[in-house]
């Protein structure tokens, strides 16, 4: 019998995040419009937001959350508990790996975003990584992706990819197609065999989370979309 073969996005946000609006309907709307299967839920420095979804939306979901760490930002994958920003990021993994979780660096080669982790810090904890985002549809430079993808080979290092939504409309822009997982070890031997797939959102969807990022620091009481 044949295995069966799921479609992933590694990289999403809620509005839980503090520059993105998305209802969890929405999101999971989208889901099903797009065809993800599983969807991994990242908000920056948050952990609720995944966990609500998972509990109310009826849609597949991978618990995590995007930290900044004092050196760039780590993704923790299959989580069950918030951890802090402003670790090192040796504290970071530590606490994702005490959970069980996998260890993703999201978007390792970006020259645009400020919370990107820095390079000497990638090649001091690589060792203790277990998959990079090689395909970020957020990332609009294919020399920087290729960059991720060079890094990952050269570690013998997973690969993943994410859409890094910020709004529904992003989502499954990129992904992986994978053999069915059901747990951290299972999702770690099935990501060795994915398909990574997906092109980059349009420039605009950066304004939109800036206008999120405005709103919700300076409107508070702005309806969520």
């Amino acid at each position: 019998m044949a295995e069966r073969i799921v479609r992933v996005d590694l990289h999403c946000h809620t509005h839980r995040s503090n520059d993105s609006a998305t209802s969890y309907a929405a999101l999971a709307r989208a889901c099903q419009r797009r065809g993800i299967d599983v969807i991994a839920v990242t908000d920056h420095n948050r952990i609720e937001g995944a966990l609500e979804f998972r509990d109310l939306a009826g849609q597949r979901c991978i618990v995590g959350e995007e930290v900044r760490t004092t050196e760039g930002e780590i993704i923790g994958l299959f989580l069950t508990e918030f951890i802090p920003p402003r670790l090192s990021p040796e504290e970071t993994i530590h606490e994702i790996k005490r959970q069980g979780g996998v260890v993703y660096v999201p978007h390792p080669f970006d020259r645009i975003r400020r919370s990107v982790i820095a390079t000497a810090a990638l090649r001091r904890v690589a060792p203790q990584v277990d998959a990079v985002e090689v395909l970020n549809a957020r990332l609009h430079s294919q020399a920087q992706n290729d960059e991720a993808r060079r890094f990952a080979e050269e570690h013998r290092l997973l690969q993943g990819a994410g859409s890094d939504a910020h709004t529904a409309f992003e989502v499954g822009r990129a992904g992986v197609e994978m053999p069915d997982f059901a747990d951290a070890e299972s999702f770690k031997r099935a990501l060795a065999s994915a398909r990574v797939f997906g092109k980059p959102s349009l420039p605009l969807v950066h304004l939109a989370s800036s206008f999120h990022k405005y709103r919700k620091r300076y409107l508070p009481g702005w309806t969520r979309l």
